[in-house]
């Protein structure tokens, strides 16, 4: 067992993209589990467009030199509570450190089901997942045949999306995504029809090219001028769904979208955000959806796995540049180098989706 821990901090408010210089590392003595608690030893972190978002000076916000949240699975090799076993592999929200002291009502125990790797409770079974299942199921309400556009195509939730659409029976299934080279992927692997890469001309113009016909449901990661163009392509009785706004985490000072807000009117929209903590109670009957689905080969894995918790940061960073496909996460036990590399399930039908390492 390490004798030291390690912690992220953040240092200072970023006014637009964070830098490395927004964060430190932060060395302790390995903490020691308190009556009715447990030390746990992490091995796989989450990092998630919303952290960009804590990392302004809001209500629930990260606090300075305070070490950061983030969805982490361990393992418990200390415990001080008959409720919490050595060895047990936990899920908690105390990330981006290699150690953390829990309570049993901090963790979550998770199912293990053959075939099916740790990494997937952080991605396609965990809150990108559950966030997409929500999404299509309670918020749009997916009718079989329904067109979909989804934002953001090629990021965690956005693949999550593709796949469960198709497996919904969706219809004609479009996307965004940030490079010629992400499309091809959306394409050849995860089951999109159409891509383009929104750097190549006006949102609605490249929307109107893979989407002549318009769409029915529009799910949107990003907000800006493709929810902009979305509007203008849904159909009548279509649905938004509103799940971030990447494009502004970074650009405080942007404009809102402009579209033609007598659309919301003339063709009967509805717009939707929600939270995916709102949606808990729906983590099993997403477990009973997708789990024979990967079992099967039906559901790949589309992650970015980047070795070495001293990686994070520059993973974190990453991410919101848009230089991983499908979701990031950092496993421990690092070797030299930190390469990002795709998949980290053999037989669980693991998805390509790396584009080079993270830097």
């Amino acid at each position: 067992m390490n004798e030291t821990a390690l912690t992220v901090q953040q240092t200072a408010r970023p006014h637009d993209f964070p830098t490395a210089a927004h964060f430190a590392f932060v060395e302790s003595a390995l903490p020691h589990p308190a009556p009715g608690s447990a030390l746990v030893e992490n091995l796989y972190w989450s990092v998630d467009p919303y952290h960009r978002e804590m990392m302004d000076d809001v209500p629930g916000g990260f606090a300075l030199h305070a070490p950061l949240e983030g969805r982490t699975i361990g393992r418990v090799i200390a415990s001080r509570t008959p409720a919490l076993t050595e060895g047990e592999i936990v899920f908690h929200r105390r990330g981006w450190r290699t150690h953390a002291v829990v309570a049993p009502e901090e963790i979550r125990r998770l199912p293990r089901f053959d075939g099916v790797p740790l990494t997937a409770y952080l991605s396609v079974l965990g809150g990108t997942g559950l966030t997409a299942y929500v999404g299509l199921t309670r918020i749009a309400r997916l009718k079989e045949g329904e067109d979909l556009f989804v934002s953001a195509a090629a990021g965690g939730v956005g693949t999550a999306t593709g796949r469960f659409a198709r497996l919904l029976g969706a219809g004609r299934l479009v996307g965004s995504a940030g490079s010629a080279a992400k499309a091809g992927h959306l394409m050849r692997e995860v089951g999109y029809d159409a891509v383009f890469d929104y750097h190549d001309g006006p949102a609605a113009d490249l929307l109107a090219k893979v989407a002549p016909d318009g769409v029915d449901v529009f799910v949107d990661n990003v907000g800006g001028d493709q929810l902009a163009a979305a509007v203008g392509a849904l159909r009548e009785f279509g649905r938004i769904v509103r799940i971030g706004t990447i494009s502004q985490y970074n650009t405080p000072d942007a404009p809102p979208p402009r579209f033609n807000y007598a659309d919301i009117v003339e063709k009967s929209l509805r717009m939707e955000g929600f939270l995916v903590s709102n949606h808990r109670d729906l983590q099993e009957e997403l477990y009973q959806f997708a789990v024979p689905h990967l079992q099967s080969g039906r559901l790949a894995l589309d992650e970015t796995v980047v070795d070495g918790f001293e990686h994070i940061v520059d993973a974190f960073l990453g991410m919101l540049r848009g230089r991983n496909t499908g979701k990031i996460i950092v496993r421990a036990g690092a070797p030299s180098g930190g390469a990002a590399h795709a998949g980290a399930g053999a037989g669980a039908g693991a998805g390509a989706g790396v584009l080079g390492t993270v830097p």
